[in-house]
C-alpha cells in the first residue's frame, strides 16, 4: 500500500469512530437510557427469541431458552433469526400475523402484543413438519 492510500485509509477509519460514538445517549429528561429501557424489556420476562434454519428446524425460546408453550398476555419483543434462505419464520394468532421473507436471512426485531388465545408459528414452505403452537392466557 502506498501513503496515500495509508493516510487515506486512516482517514476514513478516524470519520468511522467519531460518527459510532455519535449515537444512543440518554434521555436525561426523563430518566430512561437505552440501556434502561432494554434491561427492563428483560427482567420483565417478555423476550423471545425465534430461530429457523439453517436445518429443517424452527423454534420459539423464551429468556431462560425453554421452548414457548404458554405465555401470559402482554408485550413482547421477538428476536428472529433466520438462518436459511428455503426457510421463513411466520407467527400468526388473534391479531398477529409476522413473517420473515423466504428468500432472506438475518436477524429480524419484532414487538408484538399477544391477547389472550391460540398462536402458530411455521416455515410456510414447510409447514407440515416445521410448526409449533403455544397458548397465551
Amino acid at each position: 500500500m502506498t501513503r496515500r492510500h495509508i493516510v487515506f485509509v486512516g482517514g476514513i477509519a478516524a470519520v468511522a469512530l467519531a460518527l459510532a460514538g455519535c449515537g444512543g445517549g440518554n434521555d436525561e429528561a426523563s430518566g430512561t437510557t437505552e440501556a434502561q429501557t432494554t434491561t427492563d424489556t428483560t427482567a420483565s420476562g417478555n423476550t423471545l427469541q425465534a430461530s429457523v434454519g439453517p436445518g429443517f428446524e424452527i423454534s420459539l425460546k423464551d429468556s431462560n431458552g425453554q421452548d414457548v408453550t404458554s405465555l401470559a398476555a402482554g408485550t413482547y419483543t421477538i428476536t428472529v433469526d433466520d438462518q436459511s434462505d428455503i426457510h421463513n419464520f411466520h407467527l400468526t394468532g388473534e391479531g398477529v400475523d409476522e413473517s420473515t421473507d423466504v428468500g432472506g436471512t438475518g436477524m429480524e426485531t419484532w414487538t408484538v402484543t399477544l391477547k389472550a388465545g391460540s398462536y402458530h408459528f411455521q416455515c410456510d414452505p414447510h409447514s407440515s413438519s416445521m410448526n409449533g403452537d403455544f397458548d397465551v392466557t
